[in-house]
């Protein structure tokens, strides 16, 4: 199995086969949009994810931004630039701050929100004129800085009906206090007071199901997960669409598994049936939290190859405790090693989000890498006068 390439659409094909393989769920957005999902279907195999055509509202911002235009959806106002000389007239005219974000899939790192012009102006060199991200920053999105605070919103989709999951809430910043640069997430909380029931309730009917209907109108029937990054807006505290991922996200999935109770295959076979309507989710109450380990460096260059200790005696810590691995490998002698950016999801379920936090932190604690680093902040939002130990 791991082996298998799963950018090898014709070897994930021949591996289905040959287990005869009764549901594929595809995770990252890179098979998603390469047109995996579309295979496998045509196939007759059961696949839980959107079609190249579907996932283009994460592949691409402007067709994420187009349809939210087209059917009223509320966003940030955009303009979209492939000239770097056009792009840098329009950042003068609107000012700092503003946000500068490569079209295409660039692994969270495509985003760069620019406190002053100078910020701007070498976002869009390095994109346009220095091809930093490839062809995902050919074509840039340049939109309004939103004041407000983020969280993310879920919901299983079937083509036509949708089903919300409980709400969560990441942190994209790779320093406490949501300081430096963006990254795929450093870290998460379920549930996020920030979305109140009167606010998922506007989220559901004025960002999520829009979506769903429109893609369908425009011949795009989306299957899979739509996960909304959201803004609560500070003056209005309404909600409006950051941008979508087409999958379960790194590290929202995390904190949401912990919670989920009910049989999760069974959900997704159903929406790939197109069978969604009366399905209901079940919830453990309480709170969940993830905090993400990473490599010395991240979101910039990091070592490969050193080793992680201890990560037994971190799930040891309590049942509610797993660490879940995203950039690891074992080496010749046994020992797991870090092999990515983001390396480790050390969640943890508790009564609330307190006690969820107070296991996570003490589980991190216990893990044994000199190589690695994670914020110290997580839930800062929801627990502000609560600090973890340095």
């Amino acid at each position: 199995m791991k082996d298998l390439n799963i950018s090898d659409r014709l070897a994930v094909y021949n591996f289905c086969q040959q287990y005869r393989v009764g549901l594929v769920v595809v995770g990252p957005e890179g098979p998603l949009v390469a047109g995996l999902v579309n295979d496998l279907t045509r196939a007759g195999i059961p696949t839980f994810g959107p079609s190249s055509q579907a996932a283009a509202l994460e592949g691409s911002k402007n067709f994420m931004k187009s349809l939210c235009d087209k059917y009223g959806i509320p966003t940030a106002k955009y303009r979209t630039f492939t000239d770097a000389s056009e792009a840098k007239q329009y950042v003068q005219e609107q000012g700092a701050p503003i946000v500068v974000k490569a079209d295409g899939l660039a692994a969270g790192k495509g985003v760069v929100v620019a406190m002053t012009l100078n910020e701007a102006f070498e976002a869009i060199d390095s994109m346009l004129v220095k091809g930093a991200f490839g062809s995902a920053g050919f074509r840039v999105v340049i939109e309004e800085y939103l004041e407000g605070e983020e969280a993310s919103f879920f919901a299983i989709v079937d083509g036509e009906n949708a089903i919300p999951l409980v709400s969560a809430q990441d942190h994209k910043r790779v320093g406490d206090g949501d300081t430096g640069p963006n990254t795929g997430g450093m870290g998460a909380y379920s549930a996020a007071p920030v979305l109140t029931e009167e606010l998922q309730s506007k989220v559901m009917e004025s960002i999520i199901l829009p979506t769903v209907n429109g893609m369908a109108a425009e011949g795009y029937r989306f299957v899979g997960v739509l996960y909304a990054g959201l803004m609560i807006e500070k003056k209005s505290r309404s909600p409006k669409l950051i941008e979508y991922n087409v999958r379960f996200g790194d590290p929202e999935c995390q904190v949401l598994m912990m919670r989920l109770e009910s049989d999760l295959v069974q959900v997704l076979l159903a929406a790939c049936k197109g069978e969604l309507k009366g399905v209901s989710l079940k919830w453990s109450p309480g709170s969940a939290m993830v905090v993400v380990m990473a490599s010395n460096g991240y979101p910039g260059t990091y070592e490969k190859g050193s080793v992680i200790r201890n990560i037994s005696e971190a799930e040891d810590i309590s049942p509610s405790v797993k660490v879940f691995h995203a950039g690891t490998a074992l080496d010749s002698y046994g020992n797991f090693i870090a092999v990515g950016g983001r390396v480790l999801g050390v969640t943890a379920k508790g009564k609330d989000l307190q006690e969820a936090r107070d296991l996570a932190y003490r589980a991190v604690e216990k893990i044994d890498w000199q190589e690695g680093f994670y914020r110290r902040d997580i839930g800062w939002r929801a627990l502000p006068r609560k600090k973890t130990s340095s």
